[in-house]
């Protein structure tokens, strides 16, 4: 037995222990209050095996991060089965574990009735009062709990690994006193709730950030830095005016656009491999170079599918439009998913990337081939206008932008990291709760 006075600290939360703990017999879980039972999970749970009848109940997903819910509430685009007859049925109050994502704790309690995959596994209580259902959910998602779904799962690698139910069933489970559960519970759904609605500030503040960034950023390559400058319409409607100074012209008359080589199983083999560019290795203002894909190029190939420092690259799908510099000096080339930008005339390509990122703030492409999947294809881009200053002044733009980019970075990482101490605490606080290193 052991005693202890010492509180839990954080800023906004401070929580004693309580007065007498007793080893739990399982080294992973440690210390746990003196009067809370901790037994195998046989004892207060088994496995299921009901099936659906007629296949019309709601489909229900089983997620890592959002325990399980009903399917039609997520952006699920996966093959839909013709009937679901005979499907897994998983009760409301039922455990259900997607076995080969045990590993990430992929498993809940669910608050629906519902059909999951028959390879799921299925738990239900033996008696229903012993446990109160959110309590059990937060227990069995705690990070203590999953790093144990890990040791117990079977597999060679972590892709392979699956959790069955004798290995779960097997696991101990901590069990306090039922209305101590319900207090807990109610305890959690107040402070979780109100970590939540900070989060969801910290969010609408990056929200923010970048509704002002992108109004900065149109201002520069559509008006200027000069707030004085004479306007004159532009002909372009997405643009609106431009200073009188200005120029508007299509891209094929400034830029050299090219569309990267086809993949295909053939050309991944060869003697003249090379690291090639993904669509999804280009972010906005930023390129994976890191761990690239092979192809083969051939010399004769070199100059027309390869990057080289100051080339703009642009999305051709996905998010039509997307772009980052090329600022190395590395040999790399690119697929056709993804444009390259060259400059022809001095045009400044900091300032072409900025371009890029307005018209895709204004929709200005989405109305190129809506065939299934939007697509820019390289006779869309060519033809595409842009409003253009002489070369120095896009010097002096995108020297304000990179500057303002900067800013606009450095405090939104500053919130990011707000955001994921604001998550971790959540976190801590419900592990700590359900598992007695604080009372309630």
């Amino acid at each position: 037995m052991t005693h202890s006075k010492s509180k839990i600290q954080n800023p906004k939360f401070s929580f004693p222990r309580y007065p007498r703990y007793k080893d739990s017999g399982v080294e992973w879980l440690g210390d746990v209050p003196e009067h809370w039972e901790v037994e195998k999970g046989l004892r207060y749970l088994f496995e299921t095996e009901d099936r659906s009848v007629k296949g019309d109940e709601e489909l229900l997903s089983v997620s890592h991060l959002t325990g399980i819910t009903p399917r039609s509430e997520k952006n699920i685009t996966m093959f839909m089965a013709e009937s679901y007859e005979g499907s897994k049925l998983c009760d409301v109050g039922d455990i259900a574990i997607n076995t080969m994502w045990a590993w990430m704790a992929a498993l809940g309690v669910s608050k629906y009735r519902g059909l999951v995959s028959p390879s799921y596994g299925t738990y239900r209580q033996r008696k229903p009062e012993r446990f109160n259902p959110t309590f059990l959910d937060h227990l069995i998602r705690t990070d203590v709990y999953r790093s144990h779904y890990t040791v117990n799962s079977t597999g060679i690698t972590t892709s392979r690994l699956r959790l069955y139910p004798h290995s779960f069933l097997r696991l101990k489970f901590i069990c306090p006193p039922r209305k101590e559960q319900d207090r807990i519970v109610a305890f959690l759904d107040q402070k979780t709730a109100e970590i939540d609605a900070l989060i969801a500030k910290k969010q609408r503040q990056i929200e923010l950030l970048d509704e002002q960034k992108a109004i900065l950023i149109k201002r520069a390559v559509t008006r200027g830095l000069n707030p004085n400058a004479k306007l004159k319409p532009s002909g372009i409607e997405w643009i609106g005016k431009i200073p009188e100074h200005w120029i508007t012209a299509p891209m094929y008359s400034r830029c050299d656009v090219r569309l990267g080589k086809m993949l295909d199983a053939a050309k991944i083999k060869g003697k003249h491999l090379q690291p090639y560019l993904r669509n999804t290795d280009v972010q906005w203002f930023e390129i994976n170079s890191l761990d690239l894909p092979l192809m083969d190029f051939r010399q004769e190939e070199y100059e027309r599918y390869s990057v080289k420092r100051g080339d703009l690259v642009v999305c051709e799908g996905g998010e039509p439009g997307r772009a980052a510099l090329w600022d190395s000096d590395e040999s790399c080339f690119f697929q056709k998913a993804l444009h390259r930008v060259r400059p022809m005339k001095g045009d400044d390509p900091r300032f072409l990337l900025y371009l890029f990122r307005n018209a895709v703030t204004m929709a200005a492409f989405s109305g190129v081939d809506k065939a299934t999947i939007a697509h820019l294809t390289g006779e869309q881009l060519r033809r595409f206008r842009f409003a253009f200053p002489p070369v120095t002044e896009q010097a002096e733009i995108a020297a304000y932008l990179t500057d303002a980019q900067m800013r606009f970075s450095e405090a939104t990482q500053k919130i990011e990291s707000q955001i994921e101490s604001l998550k971790a605490l959540r976190s801590t606080l419900i592990a700590h709760a359900v598992t007695g290193r604080i009372k309630i």
